[in-house]
């Protein structure tokens, strides 16, 4: 029997058929199974198990991720206390406004104190920043370098905090020199400032 009899077949003639074509008709009718079943029922379930094991793999890395924090949750409230506190000490060598002036004082009573003599002390315009504004203070004192050193290391003793900028040391005479720098202060910005900003900033 060739192909073109199976063609020709008919059902009474398919259960009176020899076993030969019976095996080739049923593994025909097997694999037409497995087709329709793999298109209509197997692919569809394959792809929601696969989209299932994606989901369980990023369900168990964002439990082990928060089982993590946890854990380590008592361990990161400290060290944001002990972040909170630092911050604190740190504004705390911030002047407020009404504090300016009598720090300015403190610096000029420093070189004072060291034997200087001030050419210039010219406060510049402050420029504000997230929680606090900077002043610069331009300079130029004349003593000798000992003075100049010491002034340097009382400035950096002050309560408050003060940085030295673009600092130039020029020869005067035997033993005396002139320093021009620039003195950076800085004050914290109280609520009233706090809020312009962030109203000039606008919403993000």
């Amino acid at each position: 029997m060739n192909l073109g009899d199976l063609n020709n077949l008919e059902l009474r003639d398919i259960v009176n058929a020899p076993m030969p074509v019976k095996i080739v008709l049923l593994a025909l009718l097997f694999a037409l199974l497995l087709t329709a079943g793999w298109f209509l029922v197997w692919s569809e379930g394959l792809r929601a198990l696969e989209s299932a094991r994606a989901q369980e793999q990023t369900l168990r890395e964002t439990y082990t991720s928060r089982k993590i924090q946890a854990y380590h949750y008592d361990a990161y409230k400290r060290r944001l206390q002990e972040i909170e506190q630092a911050l604190a000490a740190m504004l705390r060598q911030l002047p407020d406004r009404s504090q300016m002036d009598a720090l300015l004082t403190d610096i000029n009573q420093v070189g004072v104190a060291q034997g200087l003599e001030f050419e210039l002390f010219r406060p510049g315009a402050e420029a504000p920043a997230d929680f606090y504004a900077t002043l610069p203070v331009s300079i130029r004192v004349i003593g000798s370098y000992h003075d100049i050193g010491r002034f340097v290391s009382d400035l950096a003793q002050l309560p408050r905090i003060v940085t030295l900028h673009d600092m130039v040391l020029t020869p005067v005479k035997d033993g005396v020199l002139t320093m021009d720098a620039r003195i950076q202060t800085y004050r914290y910005l109280d609520e009233a400032e706090l809020a312009a900003a962030r109203a000039q900033k606008g919403p993000r």
